[in-house]
């Protein structure tokens, strides 16, 4: 049986701070909860400032009183004494001198905004939970300040080797120039040797081709990417060969699943599981040879007949869907089944379906960036197929694949 963890805050002390009050009611706003606020940052604030006094600043320097300052907390507004000094020179660092809110409350309106809530919705959530009154210029501001941390974490330096990136892309609104247009933002999911997964990077484009892909591909390799082993892609037009240009001896794959999606576009709903059926002839085949055998007969078949959409769009891809036959049953489990990249775009998707549109190309960034700064902090384990697609990696691309993992 575990034994009870002693409290970091001794028990006495706690009854003393509840005699004679509700439990209740330390948490209810101006409660306890507030007043130790109050308390504990008045108390740092007079500790700063002692620290102040026997430092530098206070050779021919003293106290002079107190300043009143209210600041906003994640439960409401408290009013501070704030120690003053008479050469003014006191800049404290808990609460700076012209900061309006208290340490924390930036993360919680960031955290409101990175679960799709709008500028107005956050003003009206803190209004009607805590009784805060702030501005949605105020909120803009706090989650504004996130626009530096996208473009240093874009530019951050990367691994020289991935064995493995899914390349994909998102479709969302964005007003531009008064109208609502929809463009696509595209990310880079890398997965390293030890099968632990990263966003590579992030980025926003309404018309896509071949210099496009081009300059996102040279972008990776001036942040230190030397060699991909394996491109999966979704059939995007000139994607291929600007991964190529740049990582010539990369493999490019199509995704698989999305092009079983992409199949299933054409199919009624009453037939889709059925087809989806036949269609697994295709890409559970032992190799090239047997999988357009396999094509061929879904061709021929009756569902192939009914969609003929279905095997041209197969046969438009087949290229990039060979490779797929050379790999060992872990690896092809890997990139048919629902991998990283669908579990991240289903969190992508309902972000932007809770919010319509963006006003900004600036504002989607945000609150996309900060849905995968939150999916990346759940990702602790490799996926359970990695141990044996690792030792398969090291067969098939050798060097390549050992390089990584030094």
């Amino acid at each position: 049986m575990a034994r009870r963890k002693e409290p970091r805050i001794p028990d006495a002390i706690l009854d003393r701070l509840l005699a004679g009050t509700e439990a209740k009611t330390a948490f209810d706003r101006g409660g306890l909860l507030d007043e130790l606020k109050k308390a504990l940052a008045e108390r740092a604030l007079n500790a700063e400032m002692d620290h102040h006094l026997a430092g530098e600043g206070g050779e021919n320097n003293s106290r002079n009183g107190y300043g009143r300052k209210s600041v906003v907390t994640d439960t409401g507004r408290i009013a501070l004494e704030v120690p003053r000094d008479r050469q003014a020179s006191f800049d404290p660092q808990l609460i700076a001198k012209y900061q309006r809110r208290f340490p924390g409350f930036d993360d919680k309106v960031v955290s409101m905004y990175a679960r799709g809530m709008s500028a107005r919705e956050i003003v009206g959530h803190l209004r009607d939970l805590y009784g805060v009154e702030v501005s949605p210029d105020l909120v803009s501001a706090v989650t504004d300040a996130v626009l530096d941390e996208i473009a240093a974490w874009q530019a951050r330096p990367l691994e020289p080797v991935y064995p493995l990136v899914f390349f994909d892309a998102l479709r969302v609104k964005i007003r531009d120039e008064g109208l609502v247009r929809n463009k696509a933002v595209h990310i880079a999911l890398g997965v390293r040797a030890d099968g632990g997964k990263e966003i590579l990077g992030l980025w926003l484009e309404q018309n896509e081709g071949a210099k496009f892909w081009l300059r996102v591909m040279t972008e990776l390799k001036n942040r230190g990417v030397e060699d991909v082993l394996l491109a999966v892609v979704d059939g995007l037009k000139g994607f291929p060969e600007a991964i190529l240009a740049v990582f010539p001896e990369a493999t490019v794959q199509t995704c698989i699943v999305h092009l079983l999606r992409h199949s299933l576009d054409f199919v009624s709903w009453k037939d889709r599981k059925p087809v989806a059926t036949a269609l697994k002839d295709i890409y559970r085949a032992v190799d090239p040879v047997a999988a357009e055998a396999a094509l061929t007969a879904f061709e021929a078949g009756p569902w192939g007949g009914k969609y003929p959409a279905i095997g041209q769009s197969w046969r438009r891809a087949w290229d990039e869907v060979i490779p797929f036959y050379a790999f060992p049953a872990d690896v092809r489990r890997i990139l048919y089944t629902t991998n990283a990249i669908e579990a991240l775009n289903a969190k992508l998707r309902r972000a932007v379906r809770a919010r319509g549109h963006f006003p900004t190309d600036e504002a989607a960034m945000k609150l996309l960036f900060l849905v995968l700064n939150r999916a990346e902090k759940d990702w602790i384990m490799p996926p359970r197929e990695w141990s044996m697609a690792k030792a398969q990696f090291a067969v098939l691309f050798g060097g390549r694949f050992t390089r990584a993992l030094a």
